[in-house]
């Protein structure tokens, strides 16, 4: 179940009303905004250097927020919301989001890897994008759709993946276990049109405003030296 299709139409209008005369308070759990998690670059990461752009695909939860989050990282030439984990032809929002397809909404994140790691991206992603302890959701959107994955491209991602989730679990960065899945990339499919760069044109929508600024806000004091104010888009 998605909250941004499902929602209750009362809580929506109240929710609207709010962020219409400017009284959210993005740091109330009542609106489920969620503090940042400071925790450690990975030990094991890929030294940054020029070469070749790269590309990362993750999951964590609604594919809005994640692409807004990383749009705004410095290295990041571009961020597309898309598909993974299922087949092509069931690469479609209505489709993904009955949770039957084994897809996750995911983003694919094209990086420079002189400006930015592998191991970076990651430490954000676990950071401020989404909480790797949920199982198959994220906040109040339900459903295997929105687990927490980490698609790798090879057996480098693999590897710095699977450390930097033993890494944090060593150290009991959260109250609860990593439940983050490393699987294999068998595909990434584009999604529709209307869902890219989303959070950039789409500021005032509710389940933005309420679920996803606040992620943005937590990068820019989190991490300081990662964040852009000019974020980059996938559809220029």
């Amino acid at each position: 179940m998605s909250f941004k299709t499902f929602a209750s139409p009362l809580r929506l209008a109240i929710i609207s009303g709010l962020a219409s005369v400017g009284l959210l308070v993005y740091h109330s759990p009542l609106f489920g905004a969620e503090a940042p998690v400071i925790i450690a670059p990975p030990a094991l990461d890929n030294p940054k250097s020029a070469g070749p752009l790269q590309s990362v695909v993750l999951a964590g939860g609604c594919f809005w927020g994640v692409q807004g989050v990383f749009e705004h990282a410095r290295g990041v030439q571009r961020v597309v919301a898309g598909y993974a984990g299922g087949e092509k032809s069931t690469a479609q929002y209505e489709t993904v989001s009955s949770g039957a397809t084994g897809h996750a909404e995911s983003v694919k994140i094209t990086f420079d890897p002189a400006l930015i790691s592998y191991g970076q991206i990651l430490q954000i992603a676990f950071s401020v994008v989404h909480d790797p302890t949920e199982l198959n959701r994220q906040g109040p959107d339900v459903g295997t759709q929105y687990r927490s994955a980490i698609f790798y491209a090879d057996e480098s991602q693999k590897r710095i993946a699977q450390a930097y989730i033993s890494q944090l679990d060593q150290a009991h960065a959260y109250p609860r276990p990593i439940v983050t899945r490393v699987d294999p990339l068998k595909g990434f499919y584009a999604a529709e049109d209307y869902h890219q760069d989303y959070l950039i044109h789409n500021p005032t929508q509710p389940y933005i405003a309420v679920y996803d600024l606040p992620k943005v806000e937590n990068f820019r004091r989190t991490f300081p030296e990662l964040y852009s104010g000019k974020p980059v888009m996938a559809h220029n």
